[in-house]
């Protein structure tokens, strides 16, 4: 019987391309940014309000969609920051123990002496044999002594 080749698949991180260049997820981002720009436009009609704010959350959608730090998306690097944010790196050691607590610590414990071995005695002659017809009768066969 032939072997079965197999096709193992490649570049498992590249995205699909849906729209020329663009992948489904930076078609997504830029769509809810381009939403969020009409919304504050529609709702604000002041326009240097949405300048102020539009321009800057159409710099962090184009960044959220397209922009890569160390070959990894940007949001990547955003969950990151928040992640080294909410556990911070630096440790302080807080004393609260005494010196005289400390010492009850510092002293050497006490050695306690192992328990003597128990020394089985040694068997007079082999008795596999026996302990093998015990076991194949099922315990039909009592042997000659009936000590284990």
């Amino acid at each position: 019987m032939p072997r079965q080749q197999f096709v193992v698949p490649q570049f498992l991180d590249v995205e699909a391309k849906i729209i020329g260049p663009i992948t489904a997820r930076q078609f997504l981002i830029m769509l809810g940014t381009l939403l969020l720009e009409f919304l504050i436009y529609r709702l604000v009609l002041n326009l240097f309000f949405v300048l102020a704010l539009g321009v800057p959350l159409l710099a962090l959608g184009v960044a959220f969609a397209f922009a890569k730090v160390n070959g990894q998306p940007f949001h990547y690097m955003v969950l990151s920051v928040f992640q080294t944010l909410r556990r911070p790196s630096k440790r302080v050691w807080d004393k609260t123990l005494s010196d005289a607590d400390l010492r009850v610590y510092l002293k050497p414990e006490e050695v306690v002496a192992a328990p003597d071995k128990i020394v089985k005695q040694p068997l007079e002659r082999s008795r596999l044999s026996e302990l093998s017809m015990i076991v194949n009768t099922g315990g039909v066969y009592q042997g000659d002594d009936n000590q284990f």
